[in-house]
């Protein structure tokens, strides 16, 4: 089994969702964390990288989640990463049929549950992570 944190990356246009995001996964369980905004930085980041999860914010300006899932689709390093929205707005998930979803998750989301949230849809084993704290804090 591969006991390496998970790398998961965050494209949403609103910083604070990305910032919250970032520091529950990566304090919580552990996680390495990447964000990004919306548009082709994102893609380019995902290219890049090629995290094990992408969490994609629905509605954003210039390229909208469904679009950027397409691309992320069209791209033979990133067609196989999970991808799960994050939405505030209530859609019918049967929208997003040809999308290839791993989820669909309501924002505001609970940032101490989102790293179970993410499990579960992906069900991907439950390990028992040491918190790792962002940078700022080290040596405090």
């Amino acid at each position: 089994m591969n006991s390496q944190p998970k790398r998961i990356l965050v494209i949403d246009d609103e910083a604070d969702i990305r910032e919250i995001a970032q520091l529950s996964l990566e304090v919580m369980m552990g996680w390495y964390v990447s964000t990004a905004p919306p548009g082709s930085v994102g893609l380019e980041k995902a290219i890049a990288q090629v995290p094990d999860l992408i969490l994609l914010d629905v509605m954003m300006p210039d390229m909208d989640g469904p679009t950027t899932r397409r691309a992320l689709l069209n791209h033979p390093s990133t067609c196989s990463i999970p991808v799960i929205f994050l939405t505030a707005k209530v859609h019918n998930h049967q929208d997003y049929a040809n999308l290839n979803l791993a989820a669909v998750l309501r924002k505001p989301f609970d940032p101490t549950l989102l790293g179970g949230q993410i499990i579960k849809a992906l069900g991907w084993p439950v390990v028992q992570a040491m918190p790792v704290y962002p940078q700022s804090q080290a040596g405090r």
